[in-house]
């Protein structure tokens, strides 16, 4: 596994984690891309990896004009 494909998961696990312990929920909106990769220390196409799979764990939902919004699990 490639150190890049691990620092995805590991962010992708830790926006996760802030999910499930309520910090946000289902239809609060996530930060931005470019502040959740300023405050994750990694560039937007990283960020947007993590995004990409907790999309497809049907956690978040990107909405033109709305921004990523948590969904109801």
């Amino acid at each position: 596994m490639s150190d890049t494909k691990k620092l995805y998961r590991q962010i992708a696990d830790s926006i996760a984690a802030e999910i499930e312990s309520g910090r946000y929920k289902p239809g609060d909106r996530l930060p931005t891309e470019r502040d959740l990769a300023l405050q994750f220390g990694v560039s937007r196409p990283t960020l947007r990896e993590a995004l990409i799979a907790l999309e497809i764990l049907g956690m978040i939902e990107a909405r033109h004009g709305h921004g990523i919004l948590v969904v109801e699990n």
